[in-house]
């Protein structure tokens, strides 16, 4: 069953190529190409990201510290992991930094709002 699969994707990938410019073609094979995890992985990531994101328009007291900097921290490592492999994957780069750059701007955020907590409760009493 896999090696007719195999070849009916191979005939489609052959259609696909004839109709492309050389340029274009050199894109399509390209080893962090849409043919590979290097091109699949980030666009799925952003998704991680968007997600992030639309955390803004939540309140800080909603938000969670760990999962806020686990994101940031995850974003920062990956990143400079991004340009150590091979083929480097800028696409993949510039999802994590965005994935970091997201998680702590929310860890500030929650941050901020549980030192304010203190203060706030003192006025009240």
């Amino acid at each position: 069953m896999s090696v007719a699969i195999r070849r009916i994707l191979l005939g489609l990938d052959k259609k696909v190529q004839s109709r492309l410019s050389p340029a274009m073609r050199s894109k399509w094979n390209h080893p962090a190409g849409p043919k590979t995890i290097h091109f699949w992985c980030p666009v799925c990531k952003w998704g991680l990201v968007f997600t992030g994101m639309s955390d803004f328009a939540r309140p800080a007291s909603a938000l969670s510290l760990n999962q806020s900097l686990s994101l940031g921290v995850t974003g920062s490592i990956w990143a400079r992991y991004c340009l150590v492999i091979i083929p480097k994957n800028y696409f993949l780069c510039s999802c994590n930094v965005f994935l970091g750059l997201t998680g702590l701007v929310q860890t500030a955020r929650v941050l901020k709002y549980k030192s304010e907590q203190p203060a706030a409760e003192e006025e009240i009493a």
